[in-house]
């Protein structure tokens, strides 16, 4: 399988063309992710071991490894879309002040939330979806602040690449695209120390799939650009037969909450180095409000350096 260099250095802030008005939508966009994480989000965890989401692939690579090589070697490799391994079952105890740097997150697997049933009885269920995105998905260079709250550590993210647009496709050929992310994540662990089986898990923002600047094929959007379609002013016109529009002409910046749970499986304590295995879930694409987003899930590994 050949993969293709991710252009890191490309990527800005998802929320930097954003309208002034935020539309955080609290209560009909969350879809009790929430909950859902807290019944749901163990059990994933547990099968993701299971599965052999966290095993190594045969040529698994450290960070000490892939600091040795230059970027022509690391060109055309994929190298820049997979997260380092770590080799060893340690133990590192953060000391105050501590932090976490170079976290990488790369997903695995992914699955869709649909309505699947026969005879007029439905049930949600996940299906297994593939990615259509090139090698440019993985979350990497995320930092942020280590505390010790009540004997237990909560890692908070400040800061780095830690969004990617990314597109899942069903088996029926739908195309779902989501904004990968654990923007603002506070995530509580359950121990004082990382050590193989420490876990952790909380919640993240999702910000808009779309930023403020786009337009629609109708030249619509949210900071910019008409106001409505300029082909069907009489349904426009504020009067009856607007509330069909209404959605697709007022455009809207949704801000999302998702939930991740992580588990530590290696640790190297001489290389301050953690990795393990992550579950994911959060909503996929609005389109700007006019859509009902579709909840994902996200399964994959994980790497972070403790400083």
């Amino acid at each position: 399988m050949k993969f293709a260099v991710c252009s890191l250095a490309l990527l800005a802030s998802a929320s930097a063309f954003a309208p002034a008005a935020v539309n955080t939508r609290s209560t009909s966009l969350q879809m009790s992710l929430k909950n859902d994480m807290a019944n749901f989000g163990k059990f994933a965890l547990a099968g993701a071991i299971a599965v052999g989401v966290a095993a190594a692939p045969a040529q698994a690579i450290t960070k000490a490894e892939i600091n040795q090589l230059s970027y022509l070697q690391v060109k055309g490799t994929g190298l820049a879309n997979r997260c380092p391994e770590v080799i060893g079952e340690d133990s590192i105890t953060p000391k105050a002040g501590a932090r976490f740097s170079e976290m990488c997150i790369e997903p695995k697997a992914w699955a869709v939330e649909e309505d699947i049933g026969k005879g007029g009885k439905t049930e949600k269920k996940f299906v297994n979806s593939k990615v259509m995105t090139r090698q440019t998905y993985t979350l990497d260079g995320i930092e942020g602040k280590i505390e010790s709250v009540g004997g237990n550590l909560v890692l908070t993210e400040q800061e780095g690449i830690d969004y990617a647009a990314t597109t899942v496709q069903l088996p029926g050929g739908e195309r779902v695209p989501f904004l990968f992310t654990v923007k603002d994540l506070v995530a509580k662990g359950n121990a004082g120390s990382f050590k193989p089986g420490f876990q952790m898990g909380g919640d993240f923002n999702t910000p808009s799939y779309r930023t403020g600047l786009f337009l629609d094929p109708k030249g619509r959007g949210g900071t910019t650009g008409y106001d409505m379609a300029q082909g069907l002013p009489g349904l426009q016109s504020g009067e009856e037969g607007d509330d069909d529009l209404f959605k697709e002409n007022n455009k809207t910046f949704d801000v999302t909450q998702g939930r991740i749970e992580m588990e530590v499986n290696k640790v190297n304590a001489e290389e301050s180095e953690i990795g393990g295995v992550f579950v994911a879930t959060q909503l996929g694409d609005t389109d700007m409000g006019s859509k009902v987003p579709k909840k994902i899930l996200s399964k994959g590994i994980f790497y972070a350096r403790i400083e």
